[in-house]
């Protein structure tokens, strides 16, 4: 791309350069032989200066991480109950849906917001990593993300009737998500089709959302359509799997 860029303009400078003179002959005595010269293209980098790729791939990773953990404890937290038996015995106590869902997952979203704030300060103390942007904005977009895995978790674990059902069906959903999401492959590279279907993977979003926060220090006015996008799919799962959680205690 760089390379066609450049020919593009040199074509432009010699046109430009004929056309100078063709219209004003005296300069050619000013102007120095081999002379190529209107525009000179200069690569300038607004983000990640240096180029380096822990930049852009540590926030990436960070990412990653939250998803895979709070999504396999999450899974694995019904179907838990479901082996040792104890699901019977809530069935038959007054504890309603929602109690049981609060309780199955608000622990998981604390370590998550833990793991966060702990692989964050080592990207960025130790890796140096640029922090640019608002640490709230970031732990509160970090919420939205966090509901989007715990509502999936939460939906696998009232599919699955063991635990090994549970983590085979955990990477089934896995793979596709972080190949889906950019962080390999580029969206713009894929075809068509696959990109429409990248639309619904929260991982997608959180990674525009957690790198311009890292690297570009963009805020709310910036990022409102990711947050958006993020917020209606976390809810949507959340809601599937709400109503899942409620006929299996039913």
């Amino acid at each position: 791309m760089q390379s066609y860029s450049l020919q593009i303009i040199e074509r432009f400078n010699r046109a430009k350069l004929k056309k100078r003179l063709e219209d004003n002959p005296p300069l050619r005595k000013i102007l120095p032989a081999g002379s190529q010269g209107i525009v000179q293209p200069e690569i300038r980098v607004w983000y990640n200066t240096e180029l380096l790729s822990r930049n852009f791939y540590v926030p990436g990773i960070i990412a990653l991480v939250i998803m895979v953990s709070v999504l396999n404890l999450t899974a694995m937290a019904v179907v838990r109950e479901k082996e040792v038996g104890t699901m019977e015995q809530i069935m038959v106590t007054p504890i309603r849906p929602v109690e049981f869902i609060l309780g199955k997952t608000i622990p998981f979203a604390l370590i998550g917001i833990f793991q966060v704030a702990l692989v964050s300060s080592v990207g960025v103390f130790w890796f140096g990593v640029p922090m640019r942007g608002s640490v709230a904005l970031l732990f509160s977009c970090l919420l939205i993300y966090l509901l989007s895995f715990l509502a999936l978790g939460l939906f696998i674990s009232t599919i699955s009737r063991n635990q090994q059902q549970a983590l085979v069906t955990t990477f089934f959903f896995t793979f596709p998500i972080i190949l889906l999401s950019g962080f390999i492959f580029p969206i713009a590279n894929m075809p068509p089709v696959i990109q429409w279907v990248t639309y619904v993977n929260p991982l997608r979003y959180f990674l525009v959302i957690i790198r311009d926060i890292f690297l570009k220090g963009s805020g709310i006015d910036i990022l409102w359509p990711q947050m958006l996008a993020l917020l209606f799919i976390s809810v949507s799962v959340m809601a599937l799997a709400v109503r899942r959680v409620s006929k299996t205690l039913d």
